[in-house]
């Protein structure tokens, strides 16, 4: 399903503008004199999106060697509501999303560096790879629950 960077990249980007749908539904349910838990229910799909995404910009920004500028770009477009389908598209047309995943070394000297070993062993062992991003996002999340939300409650 995922055979690219890119697909993957475009997946959680347009998951993102939906759960940020959800969370502006919520409160504008809310304001309305609607239920609470609009809110609770639509920031909550939303974190969790929020934060898989942000863990994939990073996966692609690595695999796909970007500069440090560019992924932080990636990573912060999901702070401005529906702005990560526009970054996708120019990280698209740019050339950024070309590309496969690295699995294999070649003879770019950079392949030898740590940080590309241990992604291609990661992608080579994608359960691996998929299993401890969840675990972090989860883990992540479970804890910005217990923080609470931003302003207090």
């Amino acid at each position: 399903m995922f055979r690219t960077p890119a697909s993957l990249y475009r997946v959680l980007a347009i998951a993102e503008l939906f759960s940020w749908t959800l969370l502006i539904a919520g409160l504008i349910i809310r304001a309305v004199g609607g239920p609470a838990v609009a809110v609770t229910i639509g920031g909550g799909i939303h974190g969790f999106v929020f934060l898989s995404y942000g863990a994939t910009a990073i996966l692609v920004a690595l695999n796909n060697r970007w500069h440090l500028g560019v992924a932080l770009l990636a990573v912060g477009s999901a702070i401005v509501p529906y702005a990560t389908l526009p970054m996708e598209m120019w990280l698209r047309r740019t050339g950024r999303l070309d590309g496969h995943w690295r699995l294999e070394e070649t003879t770019d000297p950079r392949d030898r560096r740590p940080i590309d070993r241990l992604l291609r062993w990661f992608l080579r062992h994608a359960g691996i790879l998929v299993a401890l991003i969840v675990v972090a996002v989860v883990a992540l999340y479970v804890v910005l629950l217990i923080v609470g939300p931003p302003g207090g409650r």
